[in-house]
């Protein structure tokens, strides 16, 4: 292994009835969109190893015992890597709808992994008229002398299919005791649907794993597509995790800045695209947070933007002051982000310059950090802490 040296109304808003009950409130710590330069990898607590490379990889997950790793690659190819061996294609991948932001993307393994083999992957699926939207599904992961997936079934579908190629989010995340999914599912770039209830885009779905609707979802009542949201006013969620204490945070792009982290919670709407701590491409001004109290506001946010990609809860001991924090990507940031937990607050604490686009974040059941550079050649890092 080699050291590695380069350093984004249509139907009614519902503000009242999908804000009610929220605890997160409008205002964020005093500090939430402060100064964050940069610092140069020589002075991190780790140093860089370059361990494998992938074509536009965009998400990876572990296997038991940490030696192998799925990696989907964005034109659709799941790549199986080893830790010390060869890196297999894994047969059997869905055909995506692949171009601008859509592919393939995330993957995750069922919590019941070790029994069943089962793991849940998303992807753009193409549609009638030039639409798209995203999708998830589960398979069966076959380890032999040629690795695949087996019996893929669709589970879910982002609603309405929308043309454009852009924002599809479709990250995915288990609930610690295991018993529901929870998907970003992006705005597409539309805007307005993320404040429309008779779709999912600019949400968050929570469903059972096998695709089915819980019965205590906030809007469950109301059926259709709307029972399976858990939260609203998103734009483009490009990484979901659960914290050591069960709480869901999700990363999302801003528009022009304003990239947020938020808390989410039950029945929340998190205002987009009414507020926002950015603004239009067209220079176009949103209103802040705090003129809407109604909304929850994010945690933290970045202007300028670092454009977040992938998010992991970091809970192990290997580096120092990092137990309970949230590691996320940095795109046009070109690097790695960590902020630290305290109670429901976030503050911002590291960020290392990588001098590269960072996709996805990842921790060993070993505790040590592994992420994904973006694009073309795109190289899976360790992160060896010194001493």
């Amino acid at each position: 292994m080699t050291k590695f040296h380069v350093l984004y109304l249509s139907g009614a808003i519902l503000v009242a009835a999908c804000s009610a009950g929220t605890s997160s409130g409008n205002a964020a710590p005093a500090d939430a969109a402060g100064e964050h330069p940069a610092k140069p990898l020589a002075d991190a607590p780790f140093t860089v190893e370059e361990v494998a490379s992938f074509d536009e990889p965009w998400a990876m997950t572990f296997l038991p015992g940490g030696r192998q790793a799925l990696v989907t690659e964005k034109a659709g190819r799941l790549k199986l890597w080893q830790e010390g061996g060869a890196t297999l294609d894994v047969a059997g991948a869905p055909r995506v709808a692949y171009g601008g932001q859509g592919g393939f993307g995330d993957v995750i393994l069922a919590p019941d992994f070790g029994a069943t083999g089962t793991i849940y992957l998303s992807w753009a699926e193409a549609g009638d008229g030039g639409t798209a939207g995203a999708v998830v599904g589960k398979a069966r992961l076959v380890q032999d002398a040629s690795p695949r997936i087996e019996d893929l079934q669709i589970i879910w579908r982002q609603s309405p299919k929308v043309t454009g190629r852009g924002h599809y989010s479709h990250r995915l995340a288990f609930s610690p005791d295991g018993e529901y999914l929870f998907i970003g599912s992006g705005d597409r770039q539309k805007l307005d649907p993320a404040q429309d209830m008779g779709g999912t885009l600019g949400k968050i779905v929570r469903l059972k794993p096998d695709g089915s609707v819980p019965a205590d979802n906030p809007f469950a009542e109301r059926g259709g597509v709307t029972a399976q949201i858990w939260s609203l006013g998103h734009r483009n969620i490009l990484g979901l995790t659960f914290d050591g204490d069960g709480r869901l945070w999700n990363q999302e792009m801003g528009p022009r800045h304003g990239d947020e982290i938020n808390l989410v919670e039950r029945g929340a709407n998190y205002g987009w695209p009414v507020v926002s701590y950015g603004d239009h491409y067209d220079g176009k001004a949103i209103p802040d947070h705090p003129t809407r109290p109604e909304f929850a506001a994010p945690k933290l946010w970045w202007n300028p933007a670092v454009s977040p990609g992938g998010l992991a809860w970091y809970g192990g001991d290997l580096y120092p002051g990092w137990k309970n924090s949230l590691l996320m990507g940095a795109l046009s940031g070109e690097g790695l982000v960590r902020a630290s937990i305290d109670g429901d607050q976030l503050s911002k604490a590291d960020r290392w310059d990588f001098g590269t686009r960072i996709r996805e974040v990842e921790v060993r059941e070993d505790g040590s950090v592994w992420l994904l550079t973006d694009g073309s050649g795109g190289k899976l890092l360790k992160l060896v802490p010194k001493g």
